[in-house]
């Protein structure tokens, strides 16, 4: 059974750091692109990062570059959501999601992504 697992999520202080992670069982996600995106409550979900199959190209939201970063680590099926200064405008529930194509969209939107993780809990408050 084909299987993403967000975790790291948490409550942290403004200017704090949360580092999220996905992992994925059932397959082998080495010729995914894989996402993050976000949904506040009251808000549609949006992309935050994108990553493509070899990790050559990332892309980020605005609102989130220099302040976010992507990876992955293939030989663990594992991915990484490293996010500082976090603002309480961050405050959402973040997914990760598998893309077949291995290429990341041009614009991070939810339609190319065909697997998707629960989700994880990030507040951002004081």
């Amino acid at each position: 059974q084909l299987q993403l697992v967000e975790s790291g999520g948490g409550l942290v202080q403004p200017g704090g750091s949360l580092t999220l992670s996905c992992a994925a069982s059932g397959f082998t996600l080495d010729y995914y692109a894989i996402g993050w995106f976000r949904q506040a409550p009251g808000k549609e979900r949006e992309g935050v990062s994108c990553i493509s199959s070899s990790g050559g190209s990332t892309n980020y939201a605005d609102s989130v570059k220099g302040r976010f970063t992507i990876s992955r680590d293939n030989a663990k099926n594992t991915f990484f959501l490293q996010m500082n200064s976090l603002r309480p405008e961050d405050t959402a529930i973040y997914y990760c999601a598998a893309e077949r194509s291995g290429a990341c969209p041009p614009r991070i939107t939810i339609a190319p992504f065909d697997y998707w993780g629960q989700g994880t809990q990030v507040t951002v408050s004081s």
